[in-house]
């Protein structure tokens, strides 16, 4: 095992910053997962603490050496590929079997480290096919065993399962997890798919733009998200603009394009808003109930008031769509003149039907504020 520390991390090409500021300790046995949309500089940080990429400034450590300007062949790392990087003219085995040969491993030694590695990932029985005869996922497979046979410190595995389909990437998702359990090794793995990070870390960093703009565990990046583009991004939600209209010692009132005040209480950073701030609101579909209606209007003046002092906020509107999803259903809610969302297990769907008045009912607290240029109120 071996902690990596990445220490003002920068990496440019030419006039592109592809990286910036990278500052982050990943512990002996954690598995960290670097996520962000294409473009953000997670495999660029990634392929640098491989050695694959030479940082413009900063320094990375592994374990208490730097290897900042070390090659990747002095470096006991092990990268598995988006694309396998397979050899055809090599059968399976041979393929687990090539690192240890170019580390000087006898032909017997590696070759029985070879089959222990393909046994570990279900392989065994194909050591001796030719690896484009194999599916994607047997394939990756082969790849993940060729990393893990050297014995590294660390292993890194750069989108490894964006070219497997759902099922089966969910599969691998377990495996990879399992695999980490037993070899507690330190992962560095990138993936741009937040359901896979979730499932996987130990801790999520996220990347946007070339920096990292917030790390914890996924219970933490989710519940308290540092900004606008991360709760974006981890998941659909439902924003909504608007204006302070007024605050009291308990509650913060704001009119917003649903033609409603929505009222949050006072609480952390929400205190410090003012008639005047421009905001956006995040409701996220968890945090909604959704009730039918009859006669229910959209017309503000028709709905029900609020006790002073309450942060139940309430909404009516007319399902324009109903999306079946697997297990979930998704109802799309024509409110005034903008739309909302809101889901449902298939279980706990009901019998709502497009062209249903319903009515969209959610506690304040629950509700996440962001300034205009983004960053958390409350946080």
């Amino acid at each position: 095992m071996s902690k990596i520390t990445l220490d003002g991390l920068e990496k440019r090409y030419g006039d592109t910053l592809a990286v910036e500021e990278v500052s982050v300790t990943i512990e002996d046995g954690e598995l960290l997962c670097l996520l962000g949309p294409s473009g953000s500089g997670k495999s660029t940080t990634l392929r640098m603490i491989a050695g694959l990429e030479t940082p413009t400034d900063g320094e990375i450590r592994i374990g208490e050496e730097d290897v900042t300007d070390r090659p990747a062949y002095e470096r006991n790392t092990s990268t598995v590929f988006q694309d396998w990087a397979l050899f055809p003219h090599m059968s399976v085995l041979e393929n687990v079997a090539f690192g240890l040969k170019m580390r000087g491993v006898s032909k017997s030694e590696r070759r029985e480290r070879a089959r222990t590695m393909l046994e570990r990932v279900e392989m065994g029985e194909y050591a001796d096919q030719n690896p484009t005869n194999l599916s994607g996922g047997q394939k990756q497979r082969v790849a993940l065993a060729r990393s893990l046979a050297v014995n590294p410190d660390v292993l890194l595995l750069d989108e490894p399962l964006s070219n497997l389909d759902k099922r089966l990437s969910e599969d691998m998702q377990i495996e990879l997890r399992e695999i980490h359990e037993e070899f507690d090794e330190t992962f560095v793995h990138v993936t741009h798919d937040q359901d896979e990070a979730f499932t996987l870390a130990d801790r999520i960093g996220i990347m946007d733009e070339g920096r990292l703009v917030q790390i914890g565990d996924p219970h933490e990046v989710y519940e308290n998200p540092k900004n606008l583009f991360i709760e974006g991004f981890l998941g659909d939600t439902n924003f909504v603009t608007g204006e302070v209209t007024k605050t009291t010692t308990e509650t913060v009132h704001i009119a917003t394009e649903l033609d409603r005040t929505v009222v949050v209480p006072t609480t952390g950073d929400r205190s410090s808003l003012s008639a005047g701030d421009s905001v956006t609101l995040s409701l996220r579909p968890e945090a909604l109930s959704i009730d039918s209606v009859n006669g229910a209007s959209d017309d503000p003046q028709k709905q029900p008031a609020m006790a002073d002092g309450s942060t139940t906020n309430s909404v009516v509107g007319t399902i324009e769509n109903v999306i079946y999803r697997g297990s979930t259903v998704r109802y799309s809610v024509a409110v005034s003149d903008t739309s909302m969302f809101v889901e449902r297990t298939v279980a706990d769907s009901g019998a709502f039907e497009a062209g249903d008045d319903i009515r969209i009912t959610w506690d304040g607290g629950d509700v996440l504020a962001f300034r205009e240029d983004g960053s958390r109120v409350g946080r």
